[in-house]
């Protein structure tokens, strides 16, 4: 096949950066430092104790707790999901539905304060739901609009797309919180303020995406009307049928799962762990976020030039390797060491953009050419969320029962070290693929 022309490519591009205005903003910056803030039954009793739904929690584990149970919901419903829009050939309307849910959780967290915990822990699994929801439908774009050898590339400009926008949009947003005096309101209104821009920079330029890219051919034929579940079971039987008989994309599964524990888990407690443990002030922590961030752009093309030189499974090795080095030195980080929490956020950032692209590419190429490619890509979705609720879970639990994240960040080496070795055992049937 042919890779699309480049304006094609450039608007499938632009979805990551209209979506991951939530992951920096919503999930890494602003909305965990204010949940923390807002979500304390009595301040003066306990800084961190919340209760919800009559039960006591440390506020951060909470947190952890309505991820977790999103992204369940997400591997739940995205197979069958996905098996329908690959025979109707309309993923363009689900990634829209997705898309349009998630940026208004984003807006409705305009709303969210004390009195309202409620409709806080709502929005963040709504918007959850939506955000990564979306992500199935747009990954799966991938493998058709653009052919194996540029794949790499592709994907990684994409992430290079999102951090640049959600970098912008952060910017905007660190004016209404940081600046809040000069628009006489208070911080917390600044960061409400944040929550409402996402959801609209999220849609807007969502819609945009949506009507450059291409309308997909169905995979199967005849009405649908009502058979919606059947056929789209029997689709995703079928997906499954051809995927056992693919050992290299078997065994790629199984040591994504283990690593992307760690991954998972690390972007979406990085922001908390560095307030909550190693009480870093927020502004330094917005910094360092920051950093992450924008090391992640020369990070994932320089890891896209190290694959193709020595292969994808062999670079995601080194850097899952590294990723163990680094769980260490941030187990051993000291409380207030704001200089060693920007080195380690430097290194976080330029491996993490590398493994989330390259882990993308890597699974486009391993798959058989198909039409059937969101129903593939809803496999690699479900192993992503699953793997990222037990890595959320088990976060939340062992600092629950340590009453430390330290522990719970050492935990993670261990999914990263599982990881390793099957990434060793995917080697081995990856040697006459692409990747």
């Amino acid at each position: 096949m042919q890779t699309a022309p480049k304006k094609v490519v450039n608007a499938w591009a632009m979805y990551d950066w209209a979506n991951s205005s939530y992951n920096l903003v919503i999930t890494s910056t602003i909305f965990p430092a204010y949940f923390e803030a807002v979500a304390v039954d009595n301040r003066d009793i306990s800084k961190t104790a919340v209760t919800f739904l009559g039960r006591q929690f440390e506020n951060t584990a909470l947190y952890n707790y309505a991820l977790a149970f999103a992204m369940l919901v997400v591997a739940f419903i995205s197979p069958l999901l996905s098996s329908i829009a690959d025979y109707k050939g309309n993923k363009k309307n689900f990634l829209n539905f997705f898309l349009t849910m998630g940026s208004l959780a984003c807006a409705s967290m305009f709303f969210f304060d004390r009195s309202t915990l409620a409709l806080g822990i709502a929005a963040i699994i709504i918007a959850c739901v939506g955000f990564w929801g979306s992500q199935v439908f747009y990954n799966s774009f991938l493998p058709e609009i653009a052919a194996p050898e540029d794949r790499d590339r592709i994907s990684a400009k994409g992430f290079a797309y999102g951090y640049v926008g959600s970098v912008l949009l952060q910017v905007i947003c660190f004016v209404f919180v940081l600046m809040h005096e000069k628009f006489g309101i208070t911080e917390g209104k600044g960061s409400q303020i944040s929550f409402l821009l996402v959801g609209i920079w999220w849609w807007g330029f969502g819609q945009y995406s949506l009507r450059r890219l291409p309308n997909p051919v169905p995979a199967g034929t005849g009405d649908l009307k009502h058979h919606v579940l059947s056929k789209g079971y029997k689709e995703l039987q079928k997906v499954w049928g051809q995927l056992k008989e693919i050992p290299s994309l078997k065994r790629f599964l199984s040591a994504f799962f283990f690593y992307n524990m760690g991954v998972q888990t690390v972007m979406l407690v990085a922001a908390l762990y560095g307030k909550s443990e190693l009480e870093i002030p927020t502004t330094n922590l917005i910094v360092a976020i920051l950093i992450i961030q924008l090391i992640a752009i020369p990070g994932a093309f320089t890891i896209s030039w190290l694959s193709s030189k020595i292969g994808n499974i062999k670079t995601l090795m080194i850097l899952v390797v590294l990723w163990i080095c680094l769980c260490v030195v941030a187990y051993f980080l000291p409380v207030g060491g704001i200089f060693e929490f920007y080195t380690l956020g430097a290194a976080v950032g330029f491996i993490m953009g590398g493994i989330q692209s390259l882990s993308r590419s890597t699974y486009s190429k391993l798959m058989p050419v198909t039409k059937d490619t969101t129903s593939f890509f809803s496999f690699y979705d479900v192993t992503e969320k699953i793997a990222a609720v037990v890595g959320i879970f088990s976060f939340g639990f062992i600092t629950e029962l340590t009453g430390s994240q330290r522990s719970s960040v050492l935990a993670l080496a261990t999914f990263f070290i599982i990881g390793l070795l099957l990434l060793l055992y995917a080697n081995a049937a990856a040697k006459n693929k692409t990747a």
